[in-house]
């Protein structure tokens, strides 16, 4: 199946966007590179930039790798894909508060009503909840490929192309609303790049994004309860023990803001406090990175000793603000995913701009039945899954794989959607023997306030293993800066 080279032309040449940083990259020593990496790959241990892998024997802390040749967007590319996210995110935004509110789009049976009140995602206990400018999702990551084909069996779904290597469309392929994570990783590979390489960047206009942990203080400030002068912040952690640890200390520290755990706050007279040395602080605005069976033990998981209790009661009065809210997660349930198209058309009155990948929903059984008979052709992944777990990458599965997964998906279709087998585009690599092709996606991130505003760029996730698809570190995936060029 072809695919989409981010580098090179179909015919070997260099796209334009790619040709003065491959003069630049011509110009380099093959031990001047290797010394480089070596110099990275310290730094980053140093500093302690790893993730956990849970269930790994070979211990929690892992070094996520990181490759030194960035991937580089265009400019008009950047400008496509900045106005499809915007829209995409407003349009979750309004079904989120119209699916805790007036329901319009399940009346209007766009959304099967089943889909959503069934839902493990949905939280009743939001129901005729209004919150600040009702914006629910705060920070989102929306994850993005750009795919020169796709195949879902017997030949189906071949995506626009220019012959070999296609067109690479963009597509969605996730939506990240509950707390999506990886920012920290896209922002210390820029300042690893700019460290290692300040030559580069001289010769080439690309948009900084340094500026993200300001933007995303200023972001959460403007959605404190109304009446919040001067608003405190707070980044809410599980603790030291979870696989993005690193992360909220690091968005904690550049915003300027205290990180916490559960322990550390406590509510009183309907307010969230905070334990300070100097006494109790008011706490207005909650940057919380725990799910919503663990916030508030009262009124979720009574086992969770991570959460705040009466937390929920403090915000459903509107004295506190939680990003993101409680209850998104209905918006980024891959059951959901499928309607996401619809629900910009009936909420904003405009067409997509980015395109779902074409997705089977195994709870109809029609598409069941194509699922079932297409296996080694399909991705299947469960609809609450996450991390590279819990799905079927079909082309690369063994016969014993697939009569599991036929199974699960015969005893809990609707626990299951399938999509196409993508082929995602390429970026050159380094590698151990060498620069080679290697999958890759991208996530920018998506910040919701007075107004959307979206930091160029995103972290880019590259799958090292040869002809892998699967990008995620949890995988043995890495990680690349990514460069938009200004124009």
């Amino acid at each position: 199946m072809r695919h989409y080279d981010e580098m090179r032309a179909a015919d070997g040449s260099i796209r334009p966007h790619y040709q003065e940083y491959s003069r630049w990259l011509s110009e380099q020593s093959d031990d001047a590179v290797a010394a480089k990496r070596t110099e990275a790959d310290l730094s980053f241990r140093r500093v302690g930039i790893t993730f956990a892998v849970y269930g790994d024997d070979a211990g929690t802390e892992r070094l996520i790798p990181f490759d030194l040749i960035p991937r580089i967007i265009p400019a008009d590319d950047w400008r496509m894909l900045d106005a499809g996210l915007s829209q995409r995110v407003r349009a979750l935004n309004a079904f989120i508060q119209d699916v805790y509110h007036g329901h319009e789009i399940l009346r209007a049976g766009i959304v099967p009503a089943a889909q959503v009140f069934m839902n493990q995602q949905y939280r009743p206990e939001m129901q005729g909840i209004n919150l600040p400018r009702d914006i629910w999702c705060h920070i989102a990551g929306i994850d993005l490929v750009r795919a020169g084909g796709m195949t879902g069996g017997d030949g189906l779904m071949q995506a626009p192309g220019d012959g070999p290597g296609g067109d690479g469309t963009f597509y969605v392929l996730e939506d990240n609303l509950r707390v999506p994570s990886g920012v920290s990783y896209m922002l210390e590979n820029r300042k690893m790049m700019m460290r290692l390489f300040p030559d580069a960047f001289a010769r080439m206009q690309v948009a900084p994004v340094a500026h993200y942990p300001d933007r995303l203080l200023e972001n959460l400030r403007q959605v404190a309860p109304p009446g919040a002068e001067d608003p405190s912040v707070v980044v809410l952690t599980p603790g030291m023990y979870n696989s993005a640890y690193f992360e909220h200390a690091f968005l904690a520290q550049q915003m300027g803001v205290e990180l916490v755990e559960g322990s550390d706050l406590f509510v009183e007279e309907d307010t969230v406090w905070m334990r300070t040395t100097r006494g109790p602080q008011r706490v207005d605005v909650i940057y919380r990175r725990i799910d919503d069976d663990f916030i508030d033990p009262l009124a979720f998981r009574h086992d969770s000793a991570l959460g705040v209790p009466g937390l929920l009661s403090v915000y459903r009065s509107g004295r506190v603000t939680l990003a993101n809210a409680i209850g998104t997660g209905i918006a980024d349930d891959k059951s959901i995913y499928p309607y996401v198209p619809e629900m910009v058309r009936f909420y904003l009155g405009e067409e997509p701009i980015l395109s779902n990948v074409p997705t089977w929903q195994c709870r109809k059984p029609d598409e069941l039945s194509h699922v079932l008979a297409n296996l080694q052709h399909l991705v299947v992944k469960e609809v609450h899954g996450a991390g590279g777990y819990g799905m079927l990458v079909g082309p690369a599965s063994t016969a014993a794989e697939r009569e599991r997964f036929a199974a699960l998906l015969r005893a809990r279709p609707d626990n299951y959607i399938a999509q196409p087998t993508l082929s995602l585009s390429t970026c050159p690599t380094f590698v151990e023997s060498g620069i080679a092709p290697r999958h890759i996606d991208l996530r920018p991130y998506v910040l919701c306030g007075d107004s959307i505003s979206i930091v160029p760029g995103g972290l880019c996730r590259v799958a090292l293993r040869e002809g892998s698809l699967v990008v995620n570190s949890s995988q043995g995936g890495g990680t690349k800066d990514t460069w938009i060029l200004e124009a």
